[in-house]
């Protein structure tokens, strides 16, 4: 991709990883809510390895609603677990890169299965939290609730109402750069780590949202900016998953 701002190959991490993934899922129900933030702010919560990924100057936060389902381990033989392999879950988090390859950094990761809370802490060194969410819909309409049940405290409450497709994001565009992203970054006894994940191209949809009342940013001892944020909704993707390596 040329004439990227920060001089980054954005497409070449869409290519599918070699190896065998680690995991399979299904994500869905899935709300992006982004605003723009001074990079300044987010600077001392990042690890000085990796650089805050910006489009047109500004860095961006995100708030991450969603619901995962088919949860399994790979090879593909390997039948999901009854009780373990749907969750709902919501992260908050940023974008960032290192040595040319850009992905996520989470702040906070919050999920209503100990169990995956647990795997995660462990085996991705995430800051996963447990929670108690709720997830119900009426038509188009969604209401997501959420309460943290660990320190610090956290709740999100939000409807959101369903929208009319758009196109697929292209590169260059604000669309592609907070949604297409195919590596997280984490960090565990002084080690970067990177991982890879595969899917196809996010089938975004619009989204308007009729209330809102959220303290995940705030959790972080962050202010919550006070413009409306870019909304975009996602139906349904399938994500294969890779282990962790030391970056």
């Amino acid at each position: 991709m040329t004439n990227d701002p920060n001089g980054l190959d954005r497409l070449a991490p869409r290519e599918r990883p070699d190896g065998q993934p680690l995991m399979h899922q299904s994500w869905g129900k899935l709300l992006f809510m982004h605003w723009r933030i001074a990079a300044a702010e987010l600077r001392p919560l990042i690890p000085a390895e990796l650089e805050i990924d910006t489009f047109d100057g500004s860095a961006w936060i995100a708030v991450v609603p969603f619901t995962m389902w088919d949860t399994r381990a790979l090879p593909p033989y390997v039948p999901a677990v009854p009780g373990l392999s749907t969750m709902h879950e919501l992260n908050v988090r940023t974008y960032v890169y290192r040595d040319g390859v850009p992905g996520v950094w989470f702040f906070s990761l919050d999920c209503n299965s100990r169990a995956a809370v647990f795997g995660a802490r462990t085996f991705f060194h995430l800051p996963y939290y447990n929670a108690d969410i709720e997830l119900q819909q009426e038509g188009d309409n969604i209401d997501y609730t959420l309460l943290r049940s660990e320190r610090p405290a956290a709740e999100f409450q939000c409807r959101w109402t369903i929208g009319e497709a758009l196109p697929l994001s292209e590169p260059g565009s604000l669309e592609f750069f907070l949604t297409e992203r195919y590596c997280l970054y984490s960090q565990h006894a002084g080690n970067l780590y990177r991982g890879r994940i595969h899917h196809q191209a996010w089938p975004l949809q619009k989204a308007t949202v009729s209330s809102v009342d959220s303290t995940m940013i705030e959790a972080q001892d962050l202010n919550t900016p006070v413009d409306d944020p870019l909304l975009h909704y996602a139906e349904e993707l399938t994500v294969d998953i890779w282990a962790l390596r030391k970056v």
